[in-house]
């Protein structure tokens, strides 16, 4: 009885065993990071971002320079002039917060120029991670980078180097 019941466990792990899924970790931030196209990508992109930044800037100094000039003169202005300069100066802020909700908003031009750039690095990343999985037969590749709610892995599981290798990065 002791014997079919240590034949049977044995079996049953044998048979877990053999249905074991392969696992991989990657750290895809630092495969991006290291990556002179994506480098090259986060560059161009932060330079559009401080140009915008400038622009949006420069029109709030002009509302401010519009907010002084009213401050200085409202006391010879009429209450139809008042009107007019806070109408005035009020549509220029609006029209500024609308610019910078076309440049920085989450459908804004910014992100748009950031998928345009970045999504085909991705792409590749991603695909070498594919390929990788498929020629090493892992059926699992988790990205330590996002938070998945990875705690511990043991570094035998990081194949980071291996994509990285795969995409011909130092």
């Amino acid at each position: 009885m002791k014997m079919k019941m240590l034949l049977m466990s044995a079996l049953m792990l044998t048979g877990m065993m053999l249905n074991a899924q392969r696992i991989a970790i990657v750290d895809v931030n630092e495969v991006l990071e290291n990556l002179p196209a994506y480098i090259k990508a986060q560059d161009e992109i932060d330079v559009i971002a401080k140009a915008w930044q400038q622009e949006v800037a420069q029109e709030y100094d002009k509302i401010k320079s519009l907010y002084n000039e009213y401050q200085a003169e409202q006391v010879l202005m009429t209450a139809e002039m008042k009107n007019q300069k806070e109408e005035d100066i009020m549509n220029k802020e609006k029209e500024v917060r609308e610019m910078q909700k076309r440049k920085f908003g989450p459908e804004g031009e910014l992100f748009v120029k950031r998928q345009e750039l970045v999504q085909p690095i991705q792409d590749q990343v991603f695909d070498a991670i594919k390929a990788y999985a498929e020629e090493r037969g892992y059926d699992l590749i988790l990205d330590k980078s996002s938070n998945t709610g990875i705690l511990f892995t043991s570094e035998a599981y990081n194949k980071t180097a291996d994509i990285k290798k795969r995409l011909n990065i130092q």
